[in-house]
């Protein structure tokens, strides 16, 4: 197994005792994350004091990261991308929408109507706003914002993060439209049903927009760098970074690109069939997997608390 493999110590005992009937699991929350692409030797897309840029051997795009504040319940300490959980507030109304029709969107992800579609859309663009400070929207169908660093912007930033503003109402208050053809789908994992935690995770991709820069503005992160997807998953293959599953396999799946506009491209080939992780009793062992991803499987002795660690 990969050495930088994020895995609590609970579960063993937690995955035992849903074995056991023990445990009722837990329903996932839906949410959303973004794989932020800009191409080397372009503007650096960094402010605030993050780290340079981590390209190694690569000549791909460059994909930004953060690491989870080791103080969060889950996954703390683990590098991540931006992203978080739907607000249900975004399934309300219908916003100024560009790009591909929201039945079109309601299809690609999966779902069964066009405002959960909307409100899964709208999460990765927020998040990707909250984060990150680089919005997805602009005045027009064809324009994008430029500079979103002022103190008005700012202070509608935070407000998106306390929850006093719903991102629909952010859209409305200032004229914007949401460009979903600026995002790919590109995956899909659920976590598993033993972890308390559970979320419906839909992994986004796109390219940073000209004229906007990245600001190290997350209260979720104490770290943010921009890298190649190569130099990461080596990083994480030796046990330099820590990640979970659905990390590493997207970072990996990024690799084959030349450019963030040709992995946009190809999102639409990408598979969207959901992965979840299964665990099952295999004589002495319990047998921890993710269905098409190999890498991943834990064995762990079926007696006793059985070990963690990453």
């Amino acid at each position: 197994m990969s050495q930088g493999q994020w895995y609590p110590p609970e579960w063993p005992d937690r995955i035992r005792a849903l074995a056991a009937g023990e445990l009722t699991a837990a329903a996932p929350r839906r949410a959303a994350t973004v794989m932020l692409l800009r191409d080397p030797g372009t503007e650096s897309g960094a402010a605030g004091g993050v780290p340079g840029d981590a390209t190694g051997s690569a000549t791909g795009p460059l994909v930004h990261m953060l690491r989870r504040r080791t103080s969060m319940a889950f996954a703390g300490g683990a590098y991540a991308y931006p992203g978080g959980g739907v607000d249900p507030r975004d399934d309300d109304r219908l916003i100024g929408w560009a790009g591909p029709p929201l039945e079109q969107w309601a299809a690609r992800l999966g779902v069964a109507t066009v405002t959960e579609a909307q409100a899964v859309v709208c999460a990765a663009v927020r998040e990707t706003f909250e984060e990150a400070g680089v919005l997805l929207a602009g005045p027009t169908a064809g324009s994008v914002v430029g500079d979103t660093t002022g103190d008005d912007w700012e202070a509608d930033r935070e407000a998106l993060v306390a929850r006093d503003l719903s991102f629909a109402e952010f859209l409305d208050r200032r004229g914007l439209v949401l460009r979903s053809d600026l995002l790919g789908a590109w995956a899909r994992w659920i976590t598993p049903e033993f972890e308390p935690r559970r979320y419906d995770t839909w992994f986004f991709v796109a390219a940073l927009p000209e004229g906007q820069r990245t600001r190290d503005v997350s209260t979720e992160a104490d770290r943010t760098e921009w890298i190649a997807p190569a130099e990461a998953a080596r990083r994480y293959d030796a046990g330099e970074l820590l990640m979970m599953p659905p990390t590493v396999t997207t970072l990996r799946a990024l690799m084959p690109y030349g450019t963030a506009a040709e992995a946009l491209g190809a999102a639409e080939d990408q598979d969207m069939t959901p992965v979840l992780a299964q665990a099952r009793l295999e004589g002495d062992e319990l047998v921890l997997s993710w269905p098409g991803h190999d890498e991943f499987t834990k064995h762990v002795p079926a007696a006793g608390a059985g070990g963690g660690g990453a």
